[in-house]
């Protein structure tokens, strides 16, 4: 789903090319981990669109112990560096919210290619079912993850200010060409945010800039962790694919994880994402401001009126619609 906010990987290789790289440099890989990683079975999983060649190994520990892992290479350099800061400084292994690194390095085989070997995490992504327990799952280790990042780094970057003027603008001509269901309502939606845009820019970009959000916050992007001695009840979510992580303010990953579930709400089973991480980052004593309602109105404001600009992406009528009533309750409560 598109964020305009984004930061994106530059040049991530062709998952076909990436497939291709990853069998032809796993002998070299393997060396580079002094024969502890065993044959490398590369494959191609449904959920992963990134750039990056995937396989399953195992790892040996110095009792000659035998450990499931996944290989991934190559890595962009913000997951990179993300996932092994957080394995270094993760809690004790059940608890951590993104996956423990065996092994990683920013070459292999003459190549300038960051790789990571990392712990297998069990079966597939809660997206294969997404139920009541796994959202508040999933909410709850985007909390832990906030807490995690915020103890291994401080917020040393600005984040980018997405073109909402250039966005909107987009928008309306696409609405005015009649390009989209309900063509008329969403051309005065928009020209109504177009009028008070200089306040909601004001508004958001003056919130606080104190989280690590992961930014591509989706249950594709939220696997379990298997414990060791096979129980459920401590099988907890563990947030992986890193690559969008940058420094912003917390309710954007809430926002992102409700805006994908625009028209099909019920998938969240009555769960509101923001109120949820919100009382979520209480209980671990992290801060959520007194006006963070307000911000994520604002949010949902301007992400709303940008879907007519990315309608080729997002044009689904159903999502259309319900972005259009996000639009219209929310833009009176923020347009002054």
């Amino acid at each position: 789903m598109f964020d305009p906010s984004h930061q994106t990987s530059a040049h991530a290789p062709h998952e076909h090319d990436a497939h291709h790289l990853g069998v032809s440099l796993g002998p070299a890989l393997r060396h580079a981990c002094d024969g502890r990683l065993g044959e490398i079975e590369w494959f191609r999983c449904a959920w992963q669109h990134g750039g990056a060649a995937t396989g399953f190994s195992t790892w040996r520990h110095d009792d000659r112990t035998l450990r499931p892992v996944m290989v991934k290479l190559p890595v962009g350099s913000i997951e990179h560096r993300w996932t092994t800061d957080l394995s270094r400084a993760a809690p004790p292994a059940q608890h951590a919210p993104t996956p423990l690194v065996l092994a990683s390095g920013t070459e292999v085989g003459g190549y300038d290619f960051a790789w990571l070997v990392i712990e297998r995490l069990d079966g597939q992504p809660i997206s294969s079912s997404f139920t009541a327990e796994a959202v508040s799952e999933l909410l709850r280790a985007t909390a832990r993850f906030h807490a995690a990042a915020a103890s291994v780094r401080v917020i040393d970057e600005t984040p980018r200010t997405p073109d909402w003027d250039g966005l909107l603008h987009k928008s309306r001509e696409i609405t005015k060409a009649d390009g989209l269901s309900e063509s008329r309502p969403w051309n005065e939606a928009v020209k109504r945010v177009q009028k008070v845009l200089p306040v909601l820019k004001a508004k958001w970009q003056g919130r606080r800039i104190h989280t690590w959000c992961h930014g591509d916050l989706h249950p594709g992007n939220a696997m379990r962790r298997a414990c060791a001695d096979g129980a459920s009840a401590c099988r907890e979510c563990v947030l992986i694919d890193l690559a969008m992580v940058h420094a912003g303010h917390w309710i954007e990953d809430a926002v992102y994880l409700e805006r994908l579930y625009w028209g099909r709400a019920e998938q969240l089973h009555g769960i509101k994402p923001v109120s949820q991480l919100a009382k979520l980052r209480r209980e671990s004593n992290l801060p959520t401001d007194d006006n963070y309602a307000e911000l994520a109105a604002v949010r949902r404001v301007l992400m709303a009126a940008c879907v007519p600009a990315y309608s080729n992406r997002e044009g689904h009528p159903r999502y259309t619609h319900a972005a259009l009533e996000v639009l219209e309750q929310y833009l009176p409560q923020v347009a002054h």
